[in-house]
């Protein structure tokens, strides 16, 4: 499935489809995460790096997934399931993660539907800065 496929807009003036960003901020995709997922930019926090990640799975993006995930934690194959439907994601809690920090930690809640049933996961995150860029590297 192609990157932003799953998502859905409105028309904007003029035609052009204004898709707003599944990450949960005030934004249009192609201006928040869609530009990490293009590679235009890094997440300059770990908090934007986790909203990004989310954005991922929802528009079915693994190659980033895969790019921001820690290669001593990456799984060989990251796969993303066309059967859920993410639906909200809300950030719980973060340590550290700033734009001056090498590590951090976000605990956040996302919403899915699968298979016609509604659910959530929750989890505390940890990243840390590779070559200037955050990564994932696990659940605590």
């Amino acid at each position: 499935m192609a990157v932003g496929s799953r998502l859905q807009g409105r028309r904007r003036a003029g035609g052009g489809a204004a898709v707003k960003c599944p990450c949960g901020l005030n934004a249009d995709y192609a201006a928040c995460c869609g530009r990490f997922h293009r590679g235009d930019a890094t997440a300059p926090t770990a908090e934007r790096l986790m909203r990004s990640r989310y954005s991922a799975f929802a528009v079915g993006d693994a190659a980033y997934l895969a790019r921001t995930w820690h290669p001593s934690t990456r799984p060989a194959d990251v796969g993303v399931d066309p059967g859920t439907r993410w639906t909200g994601l809300e950030i719980l809690a973060k340590t550290g993660g700033s734009a001056l920090d090498t590590e951090g930690t976000v605990r956040f809640r996302a919403h899915y539907t699968e298979g016609g049933e509604e659910g959530a996961m929750e989890e505390n995150s940890r990243f840390v800065v590779i070559d200037n860029a955050w990564v994932y590297v696990s659940a605590l």
